[in-house]
Formats: structure tokens, C-alpha cells, sequence
């Protein structure tokens, strides 16, 4: 029985196709997370929390002679992921991150932008390191923007006298993720030899309300799991004006949104 994904089940589905609208901008991350992993030619390479496979099937061409695990539970995500399927070299598992084992040591383990739901995933980091091969590579990326409008607004949003009775419980606090010298003393404590740092991107989005847009795929999903349709629908529109006055068009039709993220690369002596 599988168990739902804390990385994936904060109550919605979630929705490739939305996820993917700013596809772009949401695997920079991923590429720069990886830049730092040095490994050469490692035999086996994990990716927990895959999502939709796309960037899974990114660690299997850059080492073409591992086998690539990807595990999620999303159904609906691993259903794309069957398109970067490669038998014997790319798979995908329909489990709970921290529920999933290897077979044997991982030489690459990779999360992306998946922790931050999983409630004390230092401990689960820990476990992880155990489960990598001497000279194996540990990598992790976390948004770092929960202080930011977005969660700020919506925060508030929930917890105002018209909505806390539904959804004032649901969103994230920014407790949800360490800050960078957390992550350090961890992996460090670990026995890893430890790399980390914060990036913030400037993202430039367009069309109507982009922020509303990008924000519909990720944290607002499990509040308006809780609404019904009219109500989702009355929630969705005042925190569509909320961002808009943060977040405010520019002459030339593009808005900035300014998205902070935390990295931690750690390796084991080979």
C-alpha cells in the first residue's frame, strides 16, 4: 500500500501540464543544484520527489551509464514521468519518499524542491546519507522564500475571520525549511563534506495574473482542495488582487517575482 507522499499530498492533485507552465524557471534550480555534484561516472543515481520526469531524465544523459531511479507519489505526475522512461536505465516508483529503499548504496541522491513538505526532513537527510555508497553525493534544493508576499499574503488570507474556520490551518510557516547554516550543520554532523548556499532568482513572467499563476501549482493547491467551487473561486480572486498590488505589471507587461532558494551539496570520502 503506498502511503501518501508528503512531498506530494498536501491535499490537491497535482497538475503536470500547470506545474510545467514555467517550466523553464523551475528547472534553473535543478541545473545549478547539479553543476556542483561532481560526480564521474556513478552506476546508480536516485531522484526522490521526480515529479513529471523531465529532469530525471536530465541525470540519466548527463550519465548515460547509470541506472536512474525516480520516485514520487503522484499519480498523475509519474503518468507524464512514463515518457522519459527508459527500461533498464530510467524508472519510476509510485511511493513515499521516506518510505522508498534502495536495493543497495546510491551513488547520486538527488531532491529537488521536494522537502519543504516534509515536516523535520533533517532526519530524513540523515537517513539518507547512510544509504550512499563511499564517494557518493547527496543533493539538495528548498525554496527559501516563505517570507516573501506569496506566503505572506496567503497566510493572512487564511487566517482572516472569513476563511480560518476552512483553511486557516493549511499554509506553511517558514519553520518548513532550515535556513543555510542548518542544512550545513546537519550534513556536516553527517560526515559529508558540505556545499551550500542561497540563490535568488528573478523570475520574469507575463500574461494575466502570472504570479496567481505560478503560485496555483504549488502552495495554493491545498487550500483550495479545502474550498468548495464558488468558495475556491471567491478566495481565488482576492488573493489574485493581493498579488497583483504586491507584484505589480510593469510598463512592458512583465512582473518580477523574486524567489530565493537554498542549496546543500554534500559527498562522502570515497
Amino acid at each position: 500500500m503506498v502511503r501518501p507522499d508528503p512531498a506530494r499530498t498536501d491535499g490537491g492533485a497535482w497538475d503536470p501540464a500547470l506545474y510545467l507552465r514555467y517550466g523553464d524557471e523551475r528547472s534553473r534550480p535543478f541545473a545549478d543544484l547539479m553543476a556542483r555534484v561532481r560526480a564521474v561516472s556513478p552506476a546508480v543515481v536516485v531522484d526522490r520527489g521526480c515529479g513529471e520526469g523531465s529532469l530525471t531524465a536530465r541525470l540519466a544523459q548527463r550519465w548515460p551509464g547509470a541506472r536512474v531511479t525516480g520516485v514520487d507519489s503522484s499519480a498523475a505526475m509519474l503518468a507524464a514521468a512514463r515518457a522519459h522512461a527508459r527500461p533498464g536505465r530510467v524508472d519510476f516508483v509510485l511511493q513515499d519518499v521516506r518510505d522508498w529503499r534502495p536495493s543497495g548504496p546510491v551513488d547520486v541522491l538527488v531532491t529537488n524542491a521536494v522537502l519543504q513538505w516534509v515536516p523535520g526532513h533533517e532526519r530524513l537527510l540523515v537517513e539518507w546519507r547512510s544509504r550512499l555508497s563511499p564517494g557518493g553525493w547527496l543533493a539538495v534544493q528548498v525554496p527559501g522564500n516563505f517570507g516573501a508576499p506569496t506566503h505572506v499574503l496567503l497566510r493572512e488570507l487564511c487566517r482572516s475571520s472569513r476563511w480560518a474556520d476552512q483553511v486557516g490551518n493549511v499554509p506553511r510557516g517558514s519553520d518548513v525549511v532550515l535556513e543555510p547554516g542548518g542544512y550545513f550543520d546537519v550534513l556536516t554532523a553527517a560526515g559529508l563534506t558540505v556545499d551550500v548556499w542561497e540563490t535568488t532568482y528573478l523570475h520574469v513572467l507575463t500574461g494575466s495574473d502570472p504570479v496567481l499563476a505560478w503560485v496555483r501549482a504549488t502552495q495554493l493547491r491545498p487550500v483550495l482542495a479545502r474550498l468548495g467551487d464558488d468558495d475556491a473561486a471567491e478566495f481565488t480572486a482576492e488573493y489574485a488582487a493581493a498579488l497583483r498590488e504586491a507584484y505589480p505589471e510593469r510598463p512592458d507587461g512583465t512582473t518580477l517575482l523574486p524567489f530565493r532558494r537554498i542549496f546543500a551539496v554534500g559527498s562522502l570520502p570515497a
